[in-house]
């Protein structure tokens, strides 16, 4: 027998499960990935670096699941609005939600809400071009901005915002982006954690990449990157290689000299925000900060506690960068306190009592929350696919399944004539590419539906 099943969400967490189910000889699949973006690839595409290219060509890998004759691709459909999931049940024995981690943590601070403070996911999904956020506004002509939070997305804020003209001028950042980096009136970047550099969460190769930025000097207090006595001991049971280097090149940043060059990046330890400051005109005119102490938890981590050391830094513009959650899907459960899919092994499980819901399935970080890397989706997918596999094979699923194909392309394709098939978007990468060539660039992007429209001739 043949089944179908419909993938929401086209990012690496919805290929690599398509990937999955396609490679086991039993049961066989078609699979219908459904996005609703006018883009596959999702974090790939929206989320990583622009300077971060070689991360990028994982793409090549997805491309190559989407070419299999048994899987379909139809960007620019929208569950509820083009779809119902009510419709997908009828034409899909399994359907997969694979649709990331959209939104932030609120810090929850008094100011919080003043006019230039954002969410780290604006300021990234601005600068990739992402269809959403293309218009937001973001006042570069401040000075001093502070990033909050010591993630590897903090740091690729901090990065971009220290960047050279010329150095963004080399990537597939979006022009508008590229243009109001280019007149940025920013001079110092701070980069704050609650807790101590043994506890960051910012990987190895991207503290290191920090030091090598060409247009801003890098530093971090030398009393802060000293470890206290339990990060020590914590360090040294750990015995992680990559920890002891990445604390290493911290250390070092403490003790490098001042070059002079056009921006600073200080990295900050052991403090916390506590409120944003009102200049009296409803925007952000600097953060106050509480410094911590780390203590010895119940269940053995290393938590902040605050202290009675407060101070303030004038900043024009902060980014939030604390966690990450889900957004929910209409008919779909979800865990508020979470901000995912509530699920055992993959299977969407009811709220109120626990039990599977049949046919319905998660993946990625809409399914675990937002940890790990662009390749931790991959056994995480695995685990799902493994599910629906299962559930197949006994007979499982969302029951009788309307016949054919065909009726969900013409289903699709009345209710969202615009939507792109992966040739479609084939053409688009090729348009993308070739504009790129002319520039010295990998590409430049298409950042609208409307840009797209004209790009494939749409009426």
């Amino acid at each position: 027998m043949l089944f179908r099943v419909a993938i929401v969400g086209s990012g690496p967490a919805g290929f690599y499960t398509a990937e999955h189910l396609l490679k086991r000889q039993s049961p066989r699949v078609e699979v219908d990935i459904f996005e609703r973006l006018p883009a596959p690839f999702g974090l790939v595409r929206f989320g990583v670096a622009p300077d971060h290219q070689k991360i990028k060509s994982s793409t090549k890998a997805f491309e190559r699941i989407a070419a299999h004759p048994a899987v379909r691709f139809y960007g620019n459909v929208e569950l509820g609005s083009h779809v119902t999931l009510e419709e997908l049940r009828r034409h899909y024995h399994a359907i997969c939600f694979a649709t990331g981690a959209e939104s932030d943590r609120p810090m929850g601070i008094p100011g919080e809400g003043l006019r230039g403070s954002h969410t780290a996911t604006e300021f990234v999904a601005w600068y990739n071009g992402h269809p959403d956020y293309r218009d937001r506004q973001f006042d570069l002509s401040v000075e001093r901005v502070a990033v909050v939070g010591v993630g590897n997305v903090a740091v690729d804020v901090a990065r971009i915002l220290c960047r050279l003209p010329e150095e963004l001028e080399r990537t597939d950042i979006a022009d508008y982006a590229l243009d109001a980096l280019r007149a940025s009136r920013i001079r110092e970047v701070y980069v704050l954690g609650r807790r101590g550099p043994a506890q960051a969460a910012f990987t190895t190769p991207e503290v290191k990449e920090l030091g090598e930025l060409g247009g801003a000097d890098v530093t971090v207090p030398l009393a802060e990157v000293e470890l206290d006595p339990l990060s020590r001991q914590d360090v040294e049971a750990a015995d992680d290689r990559a920890l002891r280097k990445k604390l290493e090149i911290l250390r070092s940043f403490a003790d490098r000299p001042v070059s002079g060059r056009r921006r600073r990046l200080v990295l900050r330890f052991l403090v916390s925000p506590v409120e944003m400051l009102d200049d009296g005109r409803g925007a952000v005119a600097g953060i106050r900060l509480v410094r911590n102490e780390l203590h010895r938890s119940d269940d053995g981590s290393l938590r902040a506690r605050a202290t009675s050391v407060v101070e303030e830094i004038p900043v024009g513009l902060v980014f939030r960068s604390v966690g990450y959650r889900g957004r929910p899907l209409s008919g779909v459960p979800f865990d508020e306190r979470r901000g995912l899919i509530p699920n055992v092994a993959g299977r969407v499980v009811d709220s109120a009592t626990g039990d599977p819901i049949p046919g319905l399935y998660t993946s990625g970080w809409i399914k675990r929350g937002p940890t790990g890397v662009i390749g931790t989706n991959k056994p995480d997918a695995g685990e799902t696919a493994e599910s629906i596999a299962e559930d197949l094979a006994a007979g499982g699923g969302c029951g009788p399944v309307a016949a054919g194909a065909d009726t969900v392309d013409r289903l699709v394709r009345a209710r969202q004539p615009r939507c792109l098939s992966f040739d479609d978007w084939l053409r688009l990468d090729e348009i993308e590419r070739a504009r790129g060539e002319a520039l010295g660039r990998p590409r430049v992007k298409f950042t609208s539906v409307e840009d797209v429209g004209r790009a494939l001739g749409w009426g």
